[in-house]
This record gives C-alpha cells, sequence and structure tokens, in this order.
C-alpha cells in the first residue's frame, strides 16, 4: 500500500492548468476533448486566441470516427448538423486521377458480404478474372447512393448491405469553431481574447509564460499549440524543426471560396485532379466549398486562379483566399511541455479528409499519455512515435493516389510517375501487384479495403488473388453476387434523396428520427 507521503507528492505533481494557443477548429476540439475527459481533477483549462488572427475558416469534410468524436462529448447530431450547416458523407469521388475522363470511388462502409471467409475483395479479383465484368456499384451501397444521389443511415436490425453502411459529415469550418467553443466554455473552459506575442522559457527550456501584447502574462504547466502554420510555440520558440516531404507531395498552395449552389447536394467528396494539382469540391447546407490544391512549381497563382474559377459549380460567394504550406511535420509534435495540434504540427493536404482527424488523434493520444510535472520524457516519446508512425502511414496513402496515375499531359504528373517511393509506400503496392493481398497493422487508419479501393481505382491488377477464393462452384459464386447486387439495389431504390433531408422539419432525418449510428 502507498504510503500517505507518496500521495501527496504525486498529488502536487499533478497538472494545474492548461493553455491552449489558438481557437479555431483544432483548438476548440482540443479544449472540449480536455474538458470532458477531465471534468473533476482540478484542472483550470484556458483557450487564447485573437480577432486579429483569422482561421482557414472552409468548408470541410471528415471520416467516420467524426461521429465518435460526437458521441464522446454528449452532442447532439441533429443540433450539430443544423448548426454547421452540415450535409452527409458517404466518400470520396476522384475523377481523372488515372487519367483525364476516369472516375473511381473511395466509399465509407462494407464492400460486398465474405465468401468462404475470404474477404470480398479477393472475391472481385476472381469475378474479374473469371471474365464477369463485376460492377462496383452492385457491392457498395455508399457509393451505389452516392451515383444516386440519395442518403441513408446505417440500420444495424436490417441486414447488409444497409448494416454496413458508414457515414462522415461535411460542415463549415467556422461554424464548427463556434459551436464547440461553446460547448467547451458550459464545460467550463475560459477563453481569453488576447494577442500573444511570445513565451518565455524556464533554464531548462521548457515554456513558462505566454506573453501578451497588452503587457499580460499567462503561465501553465501545459501547452497546446492550434496557433497554425506558423508554431508560434513549437517552433518560434522551442524551434522544434520541421521534416519536409515536398519530394512525396509536391503540391504547395490552395486556393479556396465558397461558391452557391446551382444544383443538388450530391452525398460525398468530390476530387478532381487538375493540371498542376486537384480541385475539391464540399456541399455544404448553405454553399458549396471549393479548393484548388497545387504546386508552385508546375503553374503560376495566376493560372492557378483562372483554373480555379473556371471549375467553380456556380456564382463565387467569396473572393478566393490564397494558402501556402509545405508537406510535412514537426520532427516532434510533443516538445518539452508543449504539443502542437492541427496545422502547428504539420501538414498533409486533404485529399483524404484527414484533418480532423489527426487533432483528433493527438488529442486522444495526449489522454493516453497524460503527463504530471515532471513530463517523463519515456512518455513524451512514446507519444511522438505513435504520432508519427499515424502520420507516415496517412502520408503513404496521400502519396498513392499521386504516384500510380498514368497521366503525361503536364509537367506535374509526368513527375509523379517518376517519382521515389517510401520503401514501406513501395512494398504494400508490389504485395498486391504479386497476390491482391494488403497487410495492415491493428489501429491503422486506413484499411487494407480503402487501400484496395485506391489501388483498383488507379489501374492496379493483381497478377493472383487468395486461391481459397475458388473453393465455392462458379455457379453458387456468381449467385452470390447476383444476391448482393440484388440487396444493393433494392436498398438504393426506396432511399429517399440526400437534399431531403435538409428540406422542410417534416421531411425524415435520420438523426432526429434516432437512426444514426456508425
Amino acid at each position: 500500500m502507498p504510503k500517505a507521503a507518496d500521495r501527496l507528492n504525486r498529488d502536487g505533481q499533478r497538472l494545474r492548468s492548461v493553455a491552449i494557443l489558438g481557437g479555431g477548429t483544432a483548438g476548440w476540439i482540443a479544449a472540449s476533448v480536455l474538458a470532458r475527459a477531465l471534468p473533476d481533477v482540478g484542472l483550470q483549462i484556458t483557450l487564447i486566441e485573437s480577432a486579429d488572427v483569422g482561421t482557414v475558416g472552409v468548408g470541410e469534410a471528415t471520416i467516420p470516427p467524426i461521429l465518435d468524436l460526437l458521441a464522446f462529448l454528449g452532442i447532439n447530431l441533429a443540433d450539430f448538423v443544423h448548426h454547421t450547416q452540415a450535409t452527409y458523407k458517404l466518400g470520396i469521388r476522384f475523377h481523372d486521377w488515372l487519367r483525364p475522363g476516369s472516375s473511381y470511388w473511395h466509399p465509407f462502409g462494407t464492400f460486398g458480404q465474405p465468401i468462404n471467409r475470404r474477404p470480398f475483395l479477393q472475391s472481385w479479383h476472381r469475378a474479374v478474372a473469371d471474365g464477369l465484368e463485376p460492377r462496383f456499384t452492385d457491392y457498395s451501397l455508399c457509393a451505389a447512393l452516392g451515383d444516386a444521389g440519395k442518403f441513408l443511415p446505417p440500420d444495424p436490425t436490417a441486414g447488409e448491405p444497409r448494416a454496413g453502411l458508414r457515414y462522415a459529415l461535411h460542415f463549415d469550418a467556422a461554424l464548427v469553431a463556434r459551436y464547440l467553443r461553446a460547448y467547451a466554455e458550459r464545460m467550463g473552459v475560459q477563453r481569453l481574447e488576447r494577442t500573444v506575442l511570445t513565451a518565455t522559457q524556464r533554464p531548462d527550456g521548457f515554456l513558462d509564460e505566454l506573453v501578451f501584447r497588452d503587457g499580460g502574462r499567462l503561465h501553465a504547466d501545459l501547452y497546446i499549440d492550434c496557433s497554425g502554420f506558423r508554431g508560434a510555440l513549437i517552433e518560434e520558440v522551442l524551434h522544434t524543426g520541421y521534416t519536409r516531404w515536398d519530394h512525396l507531395l509536391p503540391c504547395d498552395r490552395a486556393i479556396a471560396a465558397p461558391s452557391a449552389h446551382v444544383n443538388g447536394r450530391p452525398p460525398y467528396t468530390q476530387a478532381t485532379a487538375g493540371p498542376a494539382g486537384w480541385c475539391w469540391r464540399i456541399p455544404l447546407q448553405h454553399r458549396v466549398g471549393n479548393g484548388y490544391v497545387y504546386s508552385s512549381a508546375h503553374t503560376t497563382d495566376d493560372d492557378a486562379r483562372k483554373h480555379f474559377l473556371s471549375n467553380l459549380p456556380g456564382p463565387p460567394l467569396a473572393e478566393p483566399r490564397l494558402l501556402s504550406f509545405i508537406a510535412g511535420r514537426r520532427k516532434c509534435f510533443w516538445n518539452r511541455n508543449c504539443v502542437a495540434l492541427g496545422l502547428a504540427s504539420g501538414f498533409l493536404e486533404p485529399l483524404e479528409s484527414t484533418s480532423i482527424h489527426l487533432v483528433m488523434s493527438g488529442v486522444y493520444n495526449l489522454l493516453e499519455h497524460f503527463p504530471d510535472r515532471s513530463f517523463s520524457a519515456a512518455n513524451i516519446d512514446s507519444y511522438n512515435a505513435e504520432l508519427t508512425a499515424e502520420v507516415e502511414r496517412i502520408r503513404d496513402f496521400i502519396v498513392l493516389h499521386y504516384c500510380l496515375t498514368e497521366r503525361d499531359d503536364t509537367p506535374l504528373w509526368s513527375d509523379c510517375r517518376r517519382m521515389s517511393l517510401p520503401d514501406t509506400l513501395s512494398s504494400r503496392i508490389e504485395e498486391y501487384r504479386q497476390a491482391g493481398r494488403i497487410r495492415t497493422r491493428p489501429g491503422e487508419l486506413f484499411t487494407d479495403l480503402s487501400w484496395f479501393y485506391i489501388l483498383e481505382g488507379m489501374g492496379v491488377r493483381p497478377r493472383a488473388y487468395d486461391p481459397l477464393s475458388d473453393v465455392v462452384r462458379p455457379a453458387q459464386f456468381a449467385g452470390m453476387l447476383a444476391a448482393h447486387a440484388r440487396a444493393v439495389g433494392e436498398a438504393v431504390y426506396v432511399a429517399p434523396l440526400h437534399d431531403s433531408y435538409f428540406g422542410s422539419a417534416e421531411i425524415a432525418n435520420p438523426v432526429r428520427d434516432g437512426l444514426a449510428r456508425r
């Protein structure tokens, strides 16, 4: 049994205060999660943001774990959807990546059903090899609904394919920050509107106090840097360093602006390859979020602007905004008593909607490694190792979209075809080419199915497939495929249009009706 003196010593080492520098989505997610997870430990959480510092604040696309975050926070999903002008997202549709005119899906949810206990992607390979010419949307309900402009929430009682549906959200990032600010303040987070000039350091190099422009100061035990690309604490004060990945991801600029709706709101994110990068399209309830991510080495800002404006789906609602960045990450996400989140921690282009996920992952891992005031070096090293491994796996997945292109119509795409790949990526591609298999580690964000979607969509055809898929007799195999295709078709037929969820209050709403489940 621990002695009373030991207990007093442990209590004396507990964190008493956390200061979060920067609002926006990252800052208010961090504040909300910490306030929810640590409500009764006497921890003062303060968020400092300045009206002088703008946020990126564009239309944001997410992946299904966003619903886990809202559930953890105890947020009513219907209320969140209403106040953030959110729409539902069934996946991402890619255009022109393999070659001009090509198209493929990275949907959420299940793909077919296991046959002979083998993953359905192996059955897909067999069907292709057997000359059955399978249609992708016959086996992915999310993709089939997306093509039809329809939406259904999952229903665990309905059986497959509807039980396997998954979805995420598109929302207005500025409205999300506002919503989470109100939530966090109700949970006891203190907000200060101040401009931070710098931070002082203790003799051991740890951060000591934030210095405000008005002369005030604030001390905290732990600092969370959500100050955006500049990294006001993690870089400008602590000089952590940056690992660049522009040799793998050459796009270094983006131009973004909202536009008016012209047609309906599709239930998916659209990513269309362009001459020097790619354009995103994110449908919200009140407008469309648009952007063009491009390489300044392969086009000029003026030409990028012209391309962006010429591809808007409707009239622009604001002057296009130009952003500059370098793909990569901080050499340490946690340095001394400072943890960087969001753009302060690094940047991966939003091709797979991972920006908010990485914020969530950073906060969740902080809770798993929550420190006391001794700030154990081994604990910090463990945190950094886990976050580094995750972001590098996501980096490889994003590079996968570029390196397999057959395009050579512009210098960017020609360069992408010649890029030298990390061993971690090239080995996965080669294993798939040889045997149609993808090995992922437990806990990886992108599963073997996600890798399959991109590899298949980018034209990689394996030389062989799992021989155990041949155990089922051909007639029985064809019957199983046909039965699943019929079930998908029937579910799509009865589904309402995605737009119908955002009209009259009398129109069916999956959140209001209690059917929204991951």
